[in-house]
């Protein structure tokens, strides 16, 4: 690298760290209510929601990393205009193309980053969660059951609290409990408490006043069971046992539509997805070198400017993004022609803004 592809480089950083920093922070607030209430309703101690916030970073930076690169560009280049720096850099006889070498540079390597995110670090996220959430469960003295919803603390096993009326106290518990291949157990009881045994990994409830109904796959006999008191277990060190989770099988996915005609909405968007995993991090190449003419065009009022700017280029692709989906389920296009059609517009139209920005 030259002197002058340093110095556009390290003006690079400075504006994509601030961005990096704010679109993140943005991203978290719409969590950071339910973390503050994990902290100050359920006791979860702070070192454990920072842990949380680690582990939601990979999703986070997958979304914010693109972003950053645009608005790092445009606001790098409408310093650079307006203080007309590039002014300089075009009469000493050097071309735009020239000049995009650093910024091309720059974003490949944000596109490797989101590459390395989307495709190995979401995956360690979901699990480095799960595992999260399950020593949580052994550490803390209760299990935050969500009232009003269906709660899945382990695998097969699902537990619904109802809301309570203003003013009283919660009653009644519903868990569907299907770890049994032969028989579904159904349990309904009107009181109950939390109960575990850290040594042996174990966590349970302990119910009170209720009924247990057994229910075999055949249907053919229910068994029906009173109690006034029964200790139900939940075995984490089998739920600590978890697998990575696999990418969309291309071979199953191609089977599921050919058996359907290819009308199956629901794997025509997961071979979309399929696509859009090398589809999204290839976009972030393309911004980085949109931010460039759009950067030089506009006047520059400020770093805000390009920051406003780079949100709204984000939100017509996602746009396009979601035409492209709904164009594929309504069966008006191929899922890779969904799935690659927003990078080909904002192909076309970073070439023709770039175009006009090195005849001026």
């Amino acid at each position: 690298m030259t002197i002058l592809d340093r110095y556009i480089f390290k003006e690079l950083l400075v504006p994509f760290f601030i961005s990096l920093g704010i679109l993140c922070f943005i991203v978290l607030t719409k969590e950071m209510l339910r973390l503050v209430e994990l902290l100050v309703t359920n006791g979860v101690s702070l070192m454990a929601i920072l842990k949380v916030i680690i582990n939601l970073m990979p999703s986070f930076l997958v979304l914010t990393l693109p972003m950053a690169c645009l608005i790092s560009s445009i606001t790098t280049f409408s310093r650079f205009s307006f203080d007309k720096e590039l002014v300089a850099m075009r009469t000493a006889g050097l071309s735009l193309l020239r000049i995009a070498v650093p910024v091309f540079v720059f974003s490949f390597l944000v596109f490797l980053g989101t590459l390395f995110l989307s495709q190995w670090g979401q995956p360690w996220s979901s699990i480095s969660l799960k595992k999260l959430a399950i020593s949580l469960i052994q550490d803390q003295l209760n299990l935050a059951l969500e009232q009003g919803t269906f709660n899945e603390p382990a695998k097969d096993m699902m537990i619904f609290v109802p809301t309570p009326e203003p003013g009283e106290k919660a009653m009644g518990i519903f868990i569907l409990d299907q770890r049994d291949p032969e028989q579904e157990i159904i349990i309904t009881a009107r009181t109950f408490q939390m109960v575990k045994n850290p040594q042996r990994k174990q966590f349970g409830m302990r119910l009170y006043e209720g009924e247990i109904h057994h229910v075999p796959q055949d249907g053919a006999q229910h068994h029906q069971v009173a109690f006034s008191t029964y200790d139900l277990k939940i075995n984490l060190a089998q739920a600590l046992a978890v697998e990575t989770p696999k990418r969309p099988d291309y071979e199953h996915i191609m089977t599921g539509l050919n058996a359907s005609g290819w009308r199956d909405t629901n794997m025509l968007r997961r071979l979309m997805e399929y696509y859009k995993d090398l589809g999204f991090p290839v976009a972030t190449l393309i911004l980085g070198i949109l931010g460039m003419p759009v950067g030089i065009v506009s006047k520059r009022t400020g770093n805000m400017r390009g920051f406003v700017l780079g949100i709204f280029i984000m939100v017509g692709y996602y746009l396009l993004n979601v035409l492209g989906e709904f164009s594929v389920t309504a069966l008006l296009l191929h899922p890779f022609a969904g799935a690659w059609l927003p990078n080909v517009l904002l192909l076309l139209i970073t070439g023709l803004l770039f175009y006009q920005a090195s005849r001026r």
